[in-house]
């Protein structure tokens, strides 16, 4: 069957050759975004035209008259292609318009008796012939899979698609335009690095041939935008891909994007504000109120967001006090962890993991989760009442951690040794490997107090567009090599 489709469309490009036609035109730059073309349409009045450009989705046959849908990045809209209206090489070529085709149309503008707004056609222009038939599916491509492997596909038939990735542009766009009315900077830093660091994952391994040296591709931009502090750039961000050797399902993807900031002379309650005001504000001007369905729930983004520490949600919903080892090892127990040859910070971030984490996904309101055990936050500033408190929260919604910061320590002595406290530890996490002399040796050149958040770009877009995988927000995401999967 498919053979037969392309074996006649390619007899039609064979003939629009004949007729002189190049069948993948050239520059055409008169077409206005159907989108425009519909807004700007006044009903009853005369001398309307419209000029548009798109792929053909919806072909309709009468004989002497066809009716089409032409579909942009902006909408789609009705054309009409009469005998009589067109020349006669014009009309041999409607006749050979197929599906998928790429085109352009001018004409008058006129709503139908059915009450489409169309153009009617003085003008047909071939841009490109397409060879392959558009998926069956009208209105849309289904299948999952191959929806992800061929984005092309998925973006040229289901327009809530293509709207959620152009929304996940502006949303960015619009975290880019917040930062810089609070007078942050972009800037980029090593996504190859001879050390990673900045997060506990285990890194993807590349080798540079020039230089017969080992490079890691980055898990966190932290340690170089903090240099940055050292020197003297006061507030910073940056937008880009991380990599995590690490597991795949629908929250998890190896190459995510991340959007990190540091700011000097603040703390973490700072980065509570940064990321309400960038979340909330996002959530009203781009994707209509701060209230926004997630599922079968509605998630309300309106501030101030709930603020909850630590350890009284942990007595709340385990019945177990981080003070308390003794008490939460018994939990892990009870809960089938295993909690031998582990650290007490450990064990208690995993009860906290299995039982608190699922109780506030509960709730329908963003929660920052604050003041985490200081063991497990080798890069966070200590509470200066009480060390064993790490000035540190993270952010969930709807199950999801969407956001992690710290106040940040920039004690020389006291971070060098946490460096050597991860290494003693390194065959109980691939966390590092290699002590940081040269970000140990900025600290000591004085790094200002500071406020550093990252927020899970991927993770925000989900939430703003009610979308349950993230694979339906990355564009490209990493699948199984189809060949590998036919040979299991």
């Amino acid at each position: 069957m498919l053979e037969r489709v392309q074996a006649d469309r390619a007899a039609k490009l064979e003939k629009i050759k004949q007729l002189g036609i190049d069948p993948y035109g050239g520059r055409y730059d008169t077409a206005e975004p159907v989108g425009k073309v519909l807004a700007r349409y006044v009903d009853d009045q005369e001398g309307q035209r419209a000029d548009v450009a798109g792929r053909v989705v919806l072909l309709r046959d009468m004989g002497k008259m066809m009716f089409a849908h032409i579909r942009d990045e902006s909408g789609q809209m009705q054309f009409a292609l009469r005998k009589n209206a067109l020349s006669e090489e014009q009309w041999q070529l409607a006749g050979m318009l197929d599906l998928g085709d790429i085109i352009a149309v001018e004409g008058q503008l006129q709503r139908t008796r059915t009450g489409e707004i169309t153009v009617w056609a003085e003008k047909l222009t071939l841009l490109t012939k397409s060879l392959n038939p558009m998926p069956e599916k009208y209105h849309g491509l289904q299948d999952t899979e191959t929806r992800y492997r061929k984005r092309y596909l998925d973006l040229m038939t289901n327009p809530e698609s293509l709207a959620n990735f152009q929304r996940r542009v502006r949303i960015i766009d619009h975290f880019r335009s917040l930062l810089r009315a609070r007078n942050f900077i972009e800037v980029e830093t090593p996504v190859l690095q001879p050390i990673y660091g900045g997060a506990a994952a285990k890194p993807f391994l590349t080798h540079h041939n020039a230089l017969d040296c080992r490079l890691y591709m980055r898990i966190s931009p932290e340690l170089y935008l903090k240099r940055l502090l050292v020197g003297g750039m006061e507030r910073v961000f940056e937008i880009g891909r991380n990599f995590r050797n690490e597991g795949i399902d629908t929250r998890h993807n190896p190459e995510f994007t991340m959007m990190e900031l540091y700011q000097a002379y603040a703390d973490y309650e700072v980065m509570m504000e940064i990321t309400e005001e960038l979340i909330s504000d996002s959530a009203r001007q781009i994707c209509g109120g701060v209230k926004l369905p997630y599922g079968d729930r509605e998630i309300d983004f309106s501030r101030p967001w709930r603020r909850a520490k630590y350890d009284d949600l942990l007595v709340e919903h385990a019945g177990v006090s981080m003070k308390n080892p003794d008490a939460v090892r018994a939990k892990a127990r009870e809960l089938g962890i295993v909690e031998t040859n582990k650290d007490d910070a450990v064990v208690v971030n995993e009860v906290f993991e299995a039982v608190v984490e699922e109780a506030i996904a509960r709730d329908n309101r963003p929660t920052f989760v604050i003041d985490y055990p200081a063991e497990i936050c080798p890069l966070t500033r200590r509470k200066a009442d009480d060390p064993s408190i790490a000035l540190r929260f993270e952010c969930f919604v709807a199950g999801m951690e969407i956001a992690n910061a710290y106040t940040e320590l920039n004690d020389p002595a006291v971070q060098e040794e946490n460096f050597r406290q991860q290494l003693r530890g390194e065959a109980q996490g691939e966390t590092m490997r290699v002590m940081d002399e040269d970000f140990v040796t900025a600290l000591r050149h004085g790094m200002p107090p500071a406020g550093g958040l990252g927020i899970g770009i991927d993770r925000v877009i989900m939430l703003l567009t009610n979308t349950q995988s993230i694979r339906d927000v990355v564009l490209f995401p990493l699948l199984r090599p189809e060949a590998q999967e036919q040979t299991e």
